[in-house]
């Protein structure tokens, strides 16, 4: 039985205390929260040692918003797997678009970051979509399918998520019809060949969209970007229904 996985990712927003604010907001709205999903949020690297002491006694789990795949070393501005463990992070973000974009990070370098979070005992959230541009041309299977065949080599599936989020529903307020996102996620377990593989959605996820997509077949949970800023917002999505 796949347990849908309902992360949000601040992003770079969010300081230490207004982290504190948000918690204290926050927990009281999932205390009554099934105990049939994983919640969990990806703040700031600055902000995570101020998250673990929040959620200490709570059914939220953390995640870093990416991985290097050493140990130590002359990498500045990363983050090691060690340095995640100490504050009882969970899981490790890799392969977003953003850092994609921004960064050029390869499909390469994604498959280390997942290989060395796995290695330490950390679950890699993989995320992988295709551009507007893409999908247009027709070539939206053949790019997320050579984005997930390279970044999973070599890891376990049963210890991953995979994140379908197409870039041209990241922060536009286009989402894909709930119809589509399930095909593409149903196709991503196909190719990965693990039933039991976790595959969320992520693009413009909010409160009034929520219970249509995880009311879907093969939509594991979602990842959620801008919506998971604000408490009241989050915990809709956290306390979402498919009934």
């Amino acid at each position: 039985m796949r347990k849908p996985v309902i992360a949000g990712n601040w992003k770079m927003h969010m300081t230490c205390m207004a982290s504190k604010d948000y918690m204290a907001s926050f927990l009281p709205l999932i205390s009554d929260i099934t105990n049939d999903r994983h919640i969990v949020i990806a703040p700031p690297f600055t902000a995570i040692s101020t998250l673990a002491d929040c959620v200490v006694g709570s059914s939220i789990e953390l995640s870093s918003q990416n991985i290097h795949w050493e140990n130590e070393g002359a990498f500045t501005a990363e983050v090691s797997p060690i340095m995640l463990l100490e504050h009882n992070v969970k899981y490790a973000i890799v392969g977003h678009s953003e850092p994609r974009k921004y960064f050029s990070e390869s499909d390469e370098q994604i498959n280390k970051r997942a290989i060395s979070a796995q290695a330490h005992g950390l679950i890699p959230i993989v995320c992988v979509g295709e551009s507007d541009e893409q999908r247009e041309r027709g070539e939206a299977e053949r790019v997320i399918r050579r984005q997930v065949e390279q970044g999973l080599e070599g890891t376990d599936p049963n210890v991953v998520v995979v994140a379908y989020e197409p870039i041209w529903a990241i922060g536009t307020g286009k989402t894909c019809a709930a119809d589509e996102a399930n095909r593409i996620c149903g196709l991503i377990r196909k190719w990965v060949g693990c039933d039991d593989l976790i595959v969320q959605y992520g693009g413009s996820v909010k409160p009034g969209n929520i219970d249509e997509l995880m009311s879907m077949s093969d939509i594991d949970g979602v990842l959620v970007g801008g919506a998971s800023l604000d408490p009241k917002s989050f915990a809709r999505i956290a306390n979402y229904q498919t009934n």
